[in-house]
């Protein structure tokens, strides 16, 4: 079973590394609001399609890790050892599921009226939520000193890349549509103020105000956020000028 452990944990993190790729790729984007639409939407989906066969593979031969390191554990108190160090470092670096208070931030395109014409003043790219605005949120609850975060249905680590393609968000090679959630585990009142506070934050509220986009907090008395399961390998790096 000790053979088994050996060959299975690099081959899971070679599969769960494509996840990372793929985010990496898509994260040449820029923001949208006053910059250049792309049309790379139907592309991304049919890599989201990869992403999800190479995600249910990593989920299982996950299985086959974690059955084999028990064996491994019961058989050698060394490796029980790193175990249990493992799983108390598993929380800082996100890979561990967190449950506490918690504050949820909406964020929502504007409505459009039936007959589709845009509010005086206005352009197509102010009535959506781009990467930026989202990107505004994240960094408000980090710099509250949030415990973990999570962006829909996915735990944010710090190598976590928040890009837009038209109207849609990428998060980890998977693609999602508004209303976006931005859930974060920590002291709500601390997290509220840092929203509050931060100008980035009241810059898209001032767009909620004036052309009608969506925008709104909620406190949860226990919320519990999955820990991430991508590859935290930093694989792209460069020195910004």
């Amino acid at each position: 079973m000790l053979g088994v452990w050996r060959w299975a944990v690099p081959v899971a993190f070679a599969c769960a590394g494509v996840l990372f790729a793929t985010s990496a790729g898509a994260a040449h984007g820029g923001d949208l609001r006053g910059g250049n639409r792309t049309s790379l939407t139907d592309l991304i989906r049919a890599q989201e399609v990869q992403v999800n066969a190479a995600t249910h593979r990593v989920e299982r031969l996950r299985g086959e890790v974690e059955a084999a390191t028990r064996e491994a554990a019961r058989a050698d108190q060394r490796v029980a050892a790193q175990q249990r160090r493992s799983r108390s470092l598993s929380f800082g670096a996100g890979v561990g599921a967190l449950t506490g208070p918690a504050l949820r931030v909406t964020l929502t395109d504007a409505p459009r009226s039936a007959d589709r014409l845009l509010p005086a003043g206005s352009t197509a790219d102010d009535l959506v939520v781009h990467q930026q605005d989202v990107q505004a949120v994240v960094n408000a609850l980090w710099a509250a000193g949030a415990d973990a975060l999570q962006i829909m249905d996915q735990r944010v680590v710090l190598t976590s890349a928040v890009r837009c393609v038209g109207n849609t968000l990428i998060l980890q090679g998977r693609v999602y549509a508004p209303p976006y959630t931005v859930t974060a585990i920590g002291d709500p009142d601390r997290l509220t103020r840092s929203l509050d506070t931060s100008e980035s934050v009241q810059l898209f509220r001032y767009y909620v105000d004036r052309f009608g986009l969506g925008y709104r907090t909620e406190r949860l008395t226990r919320a519990r956020l999955p820990g991430f399961t991508g590859s935290l390998d930093l694989l792209y790096a460069g020195q910004a000028s």
